[in-house]
């Protein structure tokens, strides 16, 4: 009895490393970014055996979406059928959260989202049948997430799912798909012009890793162009150029990277010779861009300028100094843009959203990768009143800036005054060259005020404008402009309409036979009228050309002036008995008084339009 006892209890002992070593566990490593997710080929599962996963984000704002595939999936297209069919669920209708489960489970044997603490994914699956299943990690489809993650993978291993397995030495469950791009590996292209004006461009290149080898090779497409290529450090030191002697219509370049020349690199596209517009491959670690058979896709390669969305709120226009050329504003400024550096947990950071209320502030906790600028036209200093950053989980950032101050106005033109049109603007100018951030409008939220304070003057059209600007390099220029007229009012009744009785009343004159009389009431009107000029004068600077009141003012000088020479002529001849003539010639030019007036505005109206 004792040696059967015995017996039992020494395969009992010698079953259990058994067991143990039957558990296999492999621990793995990955990226998912902004475009996608990963995929990996679990290959010869064995029907019966259970598959644990576990996904932990490492990085970034990363919420982990797990899920495993049947093998004839095709995985190139997987995400865009996915998606074509949620959109189709809810275009009918259907509830968006409702349907991404619904896609979930028609495109999926097993999938997982938040299963665990946090944000965790887990799942345990029982492979149905033998074969070759894909795994896929990417980002949870009820939100826009990315970042690093830890995958934890083990078939019969139930510690998987609570993070207490070990990694088996030497086990390999999971090798990259390769139906899909590898993960190391990355293919891109780009294409632009060089000319006379821009003689060069660059690409900054994101996601380096000590060990990557880059392969750029830049072709002129059209045109005499001869490219140079030259790769260059973080402080703009070249590392390598290609066909900066030869100046050839191709230029290549291969380089392997330390660990300390992993971060802002670029490659810059040069113009040695000619111009016209050339393609520019870059791989990292696929050599088969040099030859043109590499494919596009896999690991990214080429850092996007940032778009930034711009907006101004007028809210008051302070003053408009038209002899200066420029006006006082109070606005706001607000900006808004996307970068995954800045993409956190909600849950780590303990709230949906940071804010920075000073500039300092942000750049020091987050560095100083953010759209700075300058305002174009601003003159003297800019009064800030309070300035605010909030970012968001998904590295959304929301620039605001209350601000006051003084704008060139160099668009001023006053040759229809005071019945002309003016534009003012608020130019926004990018500090950073385009490559990194660029500008766009940011439909709808470009406002003007209802009560703008400025009584001489009313608001007919504003607008947005978003061009470049080349200072050394090429800047991305944001603008809002807006049209303004005067108030006509005051011009009518305080000028037009004592003009108009002056011309009258020098008219009724020519009712009196008092010769001497008439010529000292038209003196008097042209007294008036020059008084009426140096008033006008002191709004306006002093232009090297007519407005429509100086002409106004002009031709109430002139007839004025005749009318007085003429009725001294009239005395004249009534001194020299000749008092018929004076009056036949009186009554033909009685009406030429009127008639010169009208066709003198009739003219200037016309010039003028």
């Amino acid at each position: 009895m004792d040696c059967r006892a015995l017996l039992v209890v020494i395969c009992l002992m010698l079953a259990v490393p058994a067991l143990v070593s039957a558990e296999e566990v492999q621990a793995l490593k990955g990226r998912v970014l902004e475009e996608g997710g990963v995929v990996y080929l679990l290959p010869d599962l064995q029907a019966g055996e259970t598959i644990s996963v576990r996904v932990n984000r490492s990085s970034g704002n990363l919420d982990p979406f797990v899920a495993i595939a049947p093998p004839e999936t095709n995985r190139t297209t997987l995400g865009e059928e996915f998606w074509t069919m949620v959109q189709t669920g809810v275009r009918g209708g259907g509830e968006p959260v409702a349907e991404i489960t619904g896609a979930a489970d028609r495109f999926f044997l097993a999938w997982d989202d938040d299963s665990a603490e946090g944000h965790t994914a887990v799942l345990k699956w029982v492979v149905p049948k033998d074969g070759d299943y894909p795994l896929i990690v990417t980002s949870s489809p009820l939100t826009e997430t990315f970042g690093e993650y830890s995958l934890l993978l083990g078939i019969d291993a139930p510690g998987v799912l609570y993070g207490t397995a070990t990694p088996t030495p030497g086990v390999v469950l999971a090798v990259p798909d390769p139906a899909m791009p590898p993960a190391g590996k990355g293919a891109e292209e780009r294409s632009g012009n060089l000319t006379a004006d821009k003689t060069s461009t660059f690409y900054p290149l994101e996601n380096l890793e000590a060990g990557d080898t880059v392969h750029a090779v830049v072709d002129s497409v059209s045109g005499d162009l001869r490219p140079v290529l030259i790769l260059e450090s973080v402080d703009g030191k070249p590392m390598m150029a290609a066909n900066f002697l030869d100046h050839g219509t191709r230029a290549a370049l291969s380089y392997q990277l330390r660990a300390d020349e992993t971060e802002g690199l670029v490659l810059r596209v040069e113009a040695g010779e000619g111009e016209g517009t050339f393609r520019l491959r870059v791989g990292i670690n696929d050599p088969e861009v040099l030859d043109g058979t590499a494919v596009l896709g896999g690991r990214k390669v080429i850092r996007e300028p940032v778009t930034v969305l711009a907006a101004v709120e007028l809210d008051q226009i302070t003053n408009v100094d038209q002899k200066a050329e420029n006006y006082a504003a109070v606005a706001n400024i607000r900006m808004q843009w996307n970068d995954p550096v800045l993409a956190f947990d909600p849950q780590e950071e303990g709230v949906p959203f940071k804010i920075y209320r000073e500039i300092d502030d942000f750049v020091e906790a987050e560095g100083t990768r953010w759209p700075e600028f300058t305002l174009f036209n601003q003159q003297g200093n800019r009064w800030t009143q309070n300035q605010l950053i909030t970012i968001t989980s998904n590295g959304t950032a929301t620039y605001f800036e209350r601000f006051w101050t003084t704008f060139q106005a160099p668009d001023f033109y006053f040759k229809d005054y005071p019945f002309d049109t003016q534009t003012f603007y608020i130019r926004i100018q990018a500090l950073y060259p385009e490559e990194y951030f660029r500008y766009a409008d940011w439909e709808g939220e470009t406002i003007v005020g209802t009560q703008l304070g400025e009584e001489e003057w009313y608001i007919t059209g504003y607008w947005t404008e978003v061009d470049t600007v080349e200072q050394n390099q090429v800047h991305s220029r944001f603008s809002f402009g807006f049209d303004a007229k005067r108030h006509l009012e005051y011009y009518i009744l305080r000028i037009f309409v004592p003009i108009f009785i002056l011309i009258m009343l020098g008219w009724v004159t020519f009712l009196l036979k008092d010769y001497s009389k008439r010529a000292d009431v038209a003196s008097a009107n042209l007294l008036l009228f020059i008084a009426f000029n140096f008033t006008i004068a002191g709004d306006l600077p002093r232009l090297g050309y007519l407005t429509f009141l100086d002409a106004v003012l002009i031709t109430t000088f002139v007839v004025s002036g005749l009318t007085v020479v003429y009725n001294l002529y009239l005395k004249w001849l009534a001194t020299k008995e000749q008092k018929e003539v004076a009056e036949r010639l009186d009554r033909v030019l009685v009406w030429f008084y009127p008639i010169a007036y009208i066709v003198s505005i009739v003219l200037i109206t016309t010039a003028f339009s």
